[in-house]
């Protein structure tokens, strides 16, 4: 059967990207962008999409991406575009240490440690050597900045761990275009990647996107094959047949402006659990009032909020608005919302919370 026939292309699977969950404070502070990469598609990002269901729970079906959920957490995989280091300042090697640099030196707010694991049934991105192919990286914040991409050298091993000696750089880009909007599902930068000639077999490419307003730099790794592929992926839900679809069809809330917001479970217990939501301006002026959506997973009930105000909608949508005290959010700074909720055992939002027009 042809390799196109079998195999499933990633761009098929992009509809099913959900919004990400976010790590959050009580206070106001400075916001962390978010980005990593999407084709190849990185660790993070495909099992993210292995393991997202339709009700929004996270159920991976490779063995890769089940092994790294058991020990790194939900919070991680939702989080799949922020390993990230935010003094990282464009230093690499002698820096990040060898074995760590699929989770940003394990300097990440958030656990990615298990992506590092030295194995061979990660989801693969099926390339042909030579060729030039498309290169997205997410933009769910959007900064200027450097993209440097290396590729491991021949003759290396999926089941060895991953060190700066076993890379080579192959190109560096600086402020690439951008398709969709920051913040929102499938928005990337995109630009032409020409892959080395003479390649076969399995290969890392590692990318380290360095912004030039901010000592905040992204890791990730994205495993390859060189073995005639056109960009299909391997190893996730629906490899060679139709794509599940979208867990939510109808259409995400806008992202508005410079406003962003991310998603967290703080605690839970039988029965119910407590949230956080930072509400992020990644702009240069001050926000000036802010609003929050997002449809709660089926079982849950959103009971009460403090730093918000809250309504709920007939078909069960949530919006938090700001109060008084937090209107104003300060150009790179953020504030937090938290609430309390019933729920039956899906914690998280169906489908992209993000900001909407107060």
């Amino acid at each position: 059967m042809a390799l196109r026939s079998r195999l499933i292309s990633l761009a098929a699977v992009l509809a099913t990207l959900l919004g990400g969950i976010g790590l959050s404070f009580l206070w106001q502070k400075d916001a962390q962008a978010h980005g990593v990469a999407m084709m190849p598609g990185s660790r993070t990002y495909l099992c993210q999409l292995d393991a997202i269901t339709g009700t929004g729970s996270l159920d991976p079906t490779n063995p890769a991406c089940r092994a790294a959920l058991n020990q790194s957490g939900a919070s991680a995989l939702y989080n799949w575009f922020s390993v990230l280091d935010s003094r990282a300042a464009g230093r690499g090697q002698g820096y990040v240490p060898d074995g760590t640099l699929c989770s940003a030196g394990d300097r990440s707010p958030y656990d990615f440690s298990a992506y590092n694991a030295a194995r061979s049934d990660w989801p693969r991105t099926h390339l042909t050597s030579g060729a030039t192919i498309k290169a997205q990286y997410s933009n769910w914040a959007a900064h200027p900045g450097d993209f440097r991409v290396y590729i491991t050298k021949p003759g290396w091993s999926p089941t060895s761990q991953l060190g700066w000696n076993d890379l080579e750089l192959i190109q560096t880009v600086t402020d690439p275009p951008q398709q969709g909007s920051p913040g929102a599902n499938g928005g990337h930068y995109y630009w032409n990647l020409k892959l080395p000639s003479g390649r076969s077999g399995d290969a890392v490419i590692f990318m380290q996107w360095v912004r030039s307003d901010s000592q905040e730099n992204f890791f990730s790794c994205s495993d390859v094959v060189f073995d005639g592929g056109n960009g299909e992926v391997t190893g996730i839900r629906g490899s060679g047949s139709t794509p599940p679809p979208d867990p939510d069809p109808t259409d995400p809330p806008p992202h508005t402006g410079e406003c962003m917001a991310v998603y967290n479970v703080v605690n839970s217990w039988n029965g119910g659990f407590q949230g956080s939501v930072e509400v992020m301006n990644h702009g240069t002026s001050p926000l000036n009032g802010w609003a929050v959506q997002w449809k709660p997973g089926p079982g849950t009930t959103i009971g009460s909020a403090w730093n918000g105000s809250l309504t709920t909608g007939s078909d069960g949508t949530v919006t938090v608005r700001n109060v008084a005290h937090n209107r104003v959010v300060n150009p790179d700074g953020s504030v937090t919302f938290g609430f309390t909720a019933t729920s039956s055992g899906n914690d998280f939002p169906v489908g992209t919370i993000g900001c909407v027009n107060p």
